[in-house]
């Protein structure tokens, strides 16, 4: 097992570990989404002409469509499938129509599921300093740099350790590190539970952990959650198994230090 793999599940055991997790992790589910003013007063307005069209268009370009359904991505993707298509225009905005508008729109404005926030929580614990470590935009980024975190979208240092990196999964990522001619690269995930979508989101973890990349690069998972509770479940099994370079953010300071 590798030695900040061990070192992450004795905290995980002994400590207080989820009182200082919360620092990097404030989850808060209960902060509801907004919607700009000019796009709601559209909705309302094509709501009371009955003009689902233009209902069904307004709702789209709202982050969270109200009902689920699966034919809705396919005219996110292709919004000229909308007026071809008015029998399931029809259909899917009767369903919003029953609702009524106060609970159109406070489905509407409902928390994002709190698995998708890490990425961005993660990166904002990062941007405080808490690495001891300066930050700089990927684009200005040069190798004449040194001991220094790429900022950016997890498109962008995607881009980056694509064109970089020898990095070849079309999969973002959330962490890149510069020290000492060394790079860092890996995705960070709170998993909150055993099962279903946390699963796949360790897998994922897992798969970016293990991507080929070129001889002066490090591929980490930087996972915390349930998976250190001891026990004989996969999640467990696998990062005490082998010698796999999985540990706690809270040790990523730590880690980065020895390099």
């Amino acid at each position: 097992m590798n030695y900040f793999t061990e070192q992450s599940i004795k905290l995980a055991n002994q400590q207080n570990y989820l009182d200082l997790l919360f620092p990097v992790y404030p989850l808060n589910p209960d902060i509801i989404r907004e919607i700009d003013s000019t796009l709601w007063g559209a909705i309302e307005k094509s709501y009371n002409r009955n003009d689902n069209q233009a209902l069904f268009r307004a709702l789209l370009d709202l982050d969270l469509f109200p009902v689920k359904d699966g034919y809705v991505p396919f005219f996110r993707l292709d919004k000229s499938a909308i007026e071809r298509n008015p029998d399931t225009i029809n259909r899917i905005c009767g369903r919003i129509r029953e609702m009524g508008l106060d609970q159109l729109y406070e489905r509407c404005t409902q928390p994002k599921e709190t698995n998708r926030q890490m990425g961005q929580l993660f990166r904002q614990w990062i941007r405080r300093g808490v690495l001891g470590m300066g930050m700089v935009d990927v684009g200005n980024f040069s190798e004449g740099m040194n001991n220094v975190i790429l900022d950016g979208s997890d498109n962008a240092l995607m881009q980056f350790a694509q064109t970089n990196l020898g990095y070849t999964r079309d999969k973002g990522i959330d962490f890149i590190a510069y020290r000492n001619k060394q790079y860092v690269i890996g995705e960070a995930k709170f998993i909150s539970d055993e099962g279903g979508h946390q699963n796949d989101q360790f897998l994922d973890a897992m798969t970016t952990l293990r991507s080929k990349v070129n001889e002066n690069v490090q591929c980490v998972a930087i996972l915390d959650g349930v998976l250190y509770i001891h026990s004989r479940k996969k999640m467990y099994r696998t990062i005490t198994e082998g010698n796999l370079l999985v540990m706690s953010a809270l040790l990523l300071r730590n880690y980065l230090y020895t390099l």
